[in-house]
Order: structure tokens, then sequence, then C-alpha cells
């Protein structure tokens, strides 16, 4: 079920008004079935797939939190009978119980995501292989994929190891848990949440709470235009682009990378946007996963921004346990013992990154495209780095560094570092996209695109102006939201206007939405993820 479908948005009408009539202590029972029945929709055979995440997770978590508990009263027990080397041996002891536990289960979890994510990518290479010594090729099994399995896979693995390390108690109730995983606004395409940030609100009860309703149905509101005016429409001009790689080079690559990123913006920004509108309106706070990544200053300034949750994911639970693991740790050692000071400080960085980098890529797909194109990220971020001395000594030869134009610099710099990067998600393979970016410098005929050039790629002249305007709000409300929420600032203007400016919204909507011949509504770009 699409979050742009007549479908879902009568789904929604029904569940908002049995969520507030039926008793406040069954909303969240409510939830669970509504989610379970919005997985079913893509399918109920995949089903299977969520339901085994849900019950090999309760049970590892349920025996780490008795694990736990046993150790607790232990220690309390014997408290002042210990020596601190017995203790240390029974808490080593009582780990690794609880890693018998865990490291099972995740195995379970990412490998059931690695076989139906990953298996035709595997084979694929292995038959690359098998043809260079004319063997008989493997076939593939062309596994579909279940509805974010990507999303909900990662957020119970973090559930998992919060729990193995004492962030919190288990969640002994299995349909809280259930519900935890399957939270339908969220499973398309994140955020990737954490249990200790969602409970609060998730199992707690709701009366009807006007003034939350209607900031969450705004929310809704701009999500729709962000998607259906910006995105869906702009996208028939990035295909017309990137689907003819032999027609549409040089300033067309160009234009189809700046194109590309205001679609990816508005497509996964605005799918978030109606995740957390649509948990406002049931009462329920779902963490934001955007802060204005466009102005950032910096790669790994934008990354801190962009899709926050999985960004927060990959550091917390594969980056720090990466660079304080005992191989890695040992490593730099070995470089400090060898008179390798520099490489000894960088060992855990360089090791972590490229690691989480690699993982960061395939996760966004099983294609050599995302591989390298977070293996890139990886590298301009440790360039970045290692070029900081640098910079500090220009910064203090030249002050310039908090002038309006070299911040403006700086944000044109990175936006185009990214868009260049992210031409690896368009183009079919990497031989392809380093050709097309190629051709940006070799052929410069950018006078081609304003004598018609623009005309050809699908969209009229009326399209163009309806995307401008549509850009300038989207630009004009991020700085707006710098000093504080935008809905906030609108609540506090007289109602008529708020209520103009909404229905003015709607109507933007309905008149200049993508729902023509060709519009495919098939899915939000991140939900293929």
């Amino acid at each position: 079920m699409l979050f742009t479908s007549y479908r879902f948005i009568a789904f929604l009408l029904v569940l908002f008004f049995v969520y507030y009539l039926i008793p406040k202590h069954f909303q969240w029972k409510l939830l669970l079935v509504a989610s379970y029945l919005f997985y079913a929709f893509a399918g109920p055979k995949y089903l299977i797939y969520i339901l085994a995440t849900t019950l090999s997770t309760y049970c590892a978590s349920l025996r780490i939190d008795r694990i736990q508990s046993v150790q607790a009263g232990y220690l309390k027990e014997n408290k002042g009978k210990l020596d601190r080397k017995e203790r240390k041996a029974y808490k080593a002891q009582m780990k690794k119980k609880q890693r018998q536990w865990m490291i099972p289960c995740m195995v379970f979890n990412f490998g059931i995501l690695a076989v139906l994510k990953y298996a035709d990518f595997t084979i694929g290479n292995l038959n690359g292989l098998l043809r260079v010594f004319h063997v008989a090729e493997l076939p593939l099994p062309g596994f579909l994929l279940p509805l974010g399995i990507s999303f909900y896979t990662f957020q119970t693995m973090g559930y998992l190891i919060d729990v193995y390390r004492g962030k919190y108690p288990c969640e002994r109730n299995i349909g809280k848990l259930a519900l935890f995983i399957s939270f339908f606004p969220q499973l398309i395409q994140g955020p990737i949440s954490r249990f200790d940030d969602l409970k609060e609100t998730m199992f707690s009860e709701h009366p009807l709470d006007l003034r939350n309703v209607s900031f969450g149905l705004e929310r809704i509101l701009w999500g729709y235009f962000k998607k259906l005016v910006v995105a869906d429409k702009l996208l028939v001009a990035v295909n017309a682009i990137v689907k003819n790689p032999g027609q549409y080079e040089g300033a067309y690559v160009l234009a189809g990378m700046f194109f590309y990123a205001i679609t990816l913006y508005a497509d996964f920004t605005g799918g978030i946007d109606v995740a957390i509108g649509v948990g406002q309106v049931l009462g329920i706070r779902i963490q934001e996963n955007f802060i204005r990544p466009y102005f950032s200053r910096s790669i790994a300034e934008y990354w801190r921004r962009w899709h926050i949750s999985l960004g927060a994911w990959f550091r917390e639970y594969l980056f720090y346990p990466i660079s304080v693991s005992r191989p890695v740790l040992d490593s730099s050692r070995r470089c400090k013992k060898r008179g390798q000071g520099w490489l000894s400080r960088r060992l855990p960085i360089y090791v972590s990154s490229v690691i989480v980098w690699f993982v960061t890529g395939i996760w966004h797909g099983a294609a050599w495209n995302f591989i390298v194109w977070g293996l890139l990220n990886c590298l301009v971020i440790l360039i970045s780095e290692e070029c900081k001395p640098l910079y500090e000594k220009f910064h203090k030869r030249f002050s310039v560094k908090d002038t309006f134009w070299y911040r403006l610099f700086e944000v044109a710099r990175t936006f185009w570092l990214m868009s260049f990067l992210r031409t690896l998600d368009c183009y079919r393979d990497v031989g392809t996209t380093f050709r097309m970016v190629g051709t940006i410098f070799m052929e410069w005929n950018i006078g081609e695109l304003f004598r018609g050039g623009l005309m050809q790629l699908g969209l009229s002249v009326a399209d163009y102006g309806v995307l401008a305007v549509a850009v300038l709000l989207l630009l004009a409300v991020s700085l707006t939201g710098r000093t504080g929420s935008v809905r906030e600032k609108l609540a506090a203007r007289p109602v008529a206007f708020r209520y103009a400016a909404c229905f003015a919204m709607f109507t933007a909507i309905l008149i200049f939405g993508a729902y023509g011949a060709g519009y495919d509504a098939s899915q939000f770009i991140y939900s293929q993820f």
C-alpha cells in the first residue's frame, strides 16, 4: 500500500476514527493490527519474514535479559565476598552467555536479509568468473524483497544490541515488540527508530489532541506536495536523461545531476514527512531524519544531516565497535612499536570508515554502483580529514572562513560533490556512470539545453515554471525552519491565513501533482532499499 495511493488515505481515515473512538488502552493493539494489515497488502506471504524476525528477537532478548537479571542478583548477593578479579571473571562469563543468544539471532536475521537481497548479486558475480573458465553458470534465484526488510531488520537488531549492552530492559510483551518492528508509517523508508525513543509515545494512551492532529495533517500535506508536485514531476526529466545515455551527454548529465538532487530530496523527505505526520496524528513521536542537508558545508556534515537515523545506526553499532575491536587495536599497537605513529593513530579510523562505507553502499543496493558510491564517499571524507591542517593554514592567512560568500562556496561545493557521487545511483553500471560524467568535461554543450533541449525531457514550459516556484518554496521553508518550527510559526498567524495556506497547498497538489500519462506511482525511491 503506497503512501500516495487512495487506498492508503482511506486506510488512514478509517484508522484515525477508530483509534480515537475505542478505549485508549486498546490503541496500541489497534496499531499492531493496522500495521500487519498494511504489511499484508504488500503480499501476505511476506508476513512470514517479519514474524520470523519478531519471534527470534523476542526469544533472544528475553534470554539475554534473564542472564542479566541472574548476574545482577548474584553480584548483589555476593557483594563483599568477591574480589575484583572474581567479579570481572564472572561478568565475562555472563557476557559470553549473552553473546551466545545475541550472535545467532543476528546471524539469522542478517542472514535472511543477505540471502533475499544479495543472492542474485553474489551469484551474478560468481557467474562472471565461471564464464571466464567456460563453466556452466548457476541459476539466479530471483527472490522478491519483502517490504521494508532493510529498515526493520536494522531497527530490530539495534534493539537487540541495546538490550545486550544493558541500555534498557527487553520488552516482555511480544505484541508491543511486534508493533515496534512493524509500525506501518516508518516501515517503507524509515526512519530507523530506537526502542527507547519510540516506546514512550507508542504504548501510551492518547486522547484526541486537535493541535497535534492539525500539525500532523499539515506535515502530511507538505510531504505529499514534495512527493507529487516536485519529485514525481521532475523524475520524468531525470529518467529521460539517465535512461538514454547515448542521447543525452555533456550538459544534459549536469542538468540530470541537479534534477536528481532535487528529486531525491523531495522524494525521501516527502516520505519521511508523511511518516512523521501520520505518527503525530496518532500521538506518536517519530524522530526527524533530515536537518536541511543541502546547507551542509562538508560531506561529513552532510551525512550528519541526511538520513540521520541510518548514519547514527552505522556509527553506534558498526563504526565504534570496529574501531575499538581487538584486531584493530592490536594492529594499531604494532604500528606504534614500529615507529609508525601516524599510521597507528589513523588505522582504527581508516579501517572502520572503509568497512562502514562499504556496508552503507551495499545496504543501498546490491550492485557495484552502490559499493563504489559508498567507497567514494569514504575517500572524500578521509581526504578532507587529512587536509584539515592545510585548511587551518589557509584560514590563518586569509580571514574568509566566516564570511557569507565563503560559506556559500562551501555549501555549493558540497552540493555538487554529492551530486557527482550520486550519479552512481542513476546509471545502470559503474562504467557508464564514469563515461557520462566524463562527457561533462569533454562535451560542453550547455547551449543545447536552452535551445530546446530541456523541452525534449518530457516536461513543458508550464511544468518547469511550477517546479521553479515549488523549489523556491522548499528553499524558503528550509530557511524559515532554521529559527524554529515552520508549523509553529504558521499557527501563530491568524486562523484565516493558516487555513488559506493549507488550502493553497492542497489545491496545488491536486492541480500540479504528477498524475498524468506515464506517471508511475509505484514506489518512493528509498523504499527499494
